[in-house]
Order: C-alpha cells, then structure tokens, then sequence
C-alpha cells in the first residue's frame, strides 16, 4: 500500500485541535508501519515515534459527530451488545460474533484498531472496529461480552473507558498510527496496522 503525504491529515487535525481547544498540532504523521520499528533510527522512524509520542499526549477528546481520522483519543462509556445481535449484520457486512473483539463507534473509520481501557479498574483490551454505534449520548464504543468480560464490565453494564486508537484508515487509503500506538509493542502496532489495511472500508 502507498502512503500518500500527511498533509490532509494534519489538516484534520489542527481543525479537530482548533474546535477543541487542544495541545498544538503534533508533527505530521507517518504511516503507522513507520511508527512500528522503533529500533529504526532513520529520519522517518524518529519522526515516526515523534509524531506518535505527541498525539499520545493530547488529552482525550468526547466524540461530537463525523468521522474522526484522528487518531486522538477518546474519552466516554461504553456499553455492550446484547445476546440478541448475535450474527446480525454489522456494518461492514460481517455477521456480529459475540465472541469476537469487535466494537462499534459512531465516530472511528470502519477498520481502526484501538485500545480500550476501563477506566474503573484499568483493565484493557484491544478491538476493531467494525460496527456503527451505540446511539446513546455520551457513549463511546459498543463491546462484545467477550471484550466486557475481559475489562470486567459485565455487572455495571456500562462504564467509563478510553479508546486509544493504535492503526487509523485514512480517507486517500493510507493506514496512519494513532495515539494508542505509543503505548502498544512494535509487533503489536505492526499487526494492527496489517489487519485494519486488510478490512478497513
């Protein structure tokens, strides 16, 4: 896959930074599988780690509509699907796997990798995105009850999270790092970074 200039999404983000009144705009990004070889000391991975270190610094951000190529992340709650989806369609047409470690986010590109932690125990698991939702105000990210049982969720039903997304599918095709990727182990970020270039839409 080619990885286009960083432009655009430096863009995005100093609009997203601007609306928000956040932390000046980090370095522009790499592609994500720059950001994954850290003992690289080329120019491009030190830019790499750069980029990737600042975006981790912002502080998250409560998601307000549109699609969010950020990479930022995210601050709300999250819920978990009921045992009624089970194998309904999601909304890249896969059929829901309540054993699975998918999620669903109003705002995250279909495709993204990320890490979410409850923030009520610390407790963190990695999810794909692949579903549209929940539609309730204040809620963040929809989790299967495999992925709630590992956060230790299941008896609140709902609680606080972050997602710290760690690969982000870009609008020209490109798969960037996300603030997630600064906390994730090489291989980690490398293998996020391969399967969201394999399902993103």
């Amino acid at each position: 896959m080619a990885y286009s200039h960083f432009t655009t999404f430096a863009g995005l983000l100093a609009l997203l930074c601007a609306a928000t009144g956040c932390a000046p705009t980090p370095t522009p990004a790499p592609s994500a599988s720059e950001a994954a070889k850290p003992a690289d000391t080329s120019p491009d991975a030190q830019a790499a780690k750069l980029y990737v270190d600042e975006l981790a610094q912002l502080p998250p951000i409560a998601p307000r509509g549109g699609i969010d190529h950020s990479g930022r992340k995210q601050k709300g709650r999250a819920s978990y699907y009921a045992s009624r989806f089970t194998n309904r369609k999601m909304a890249n047409g896969n059929r829901f796997d309540p054993d699975s470690n998918v999620a669903a986010s109003k705002t995250l590109p279909l495709g993204t990798t990320a890490k979410v932690t409850n923030l009520s125990n610390g407790k963190s698991a990695t999810v794909k995105v692949e579903d549209r939702g929940p539609y309730v105000d204040g809620r963040v990210v929809d989790l299967t009850p495999k992925v709630a049982d590992e956060l230790d969720m299941k008896k609140v039903g709902v609680t606080p999270v972050v997602v710290a997304p760690i690969a982000v599918p870009q609008p020209d095709g490109a798969i960037k790092p996300g603030a997630g990727a600064a906390e994730a182990d090489p291989k980690e970020v490398d293998k996020a970074t391969q399967e969201t270039a394999a399902t993103a839409r």
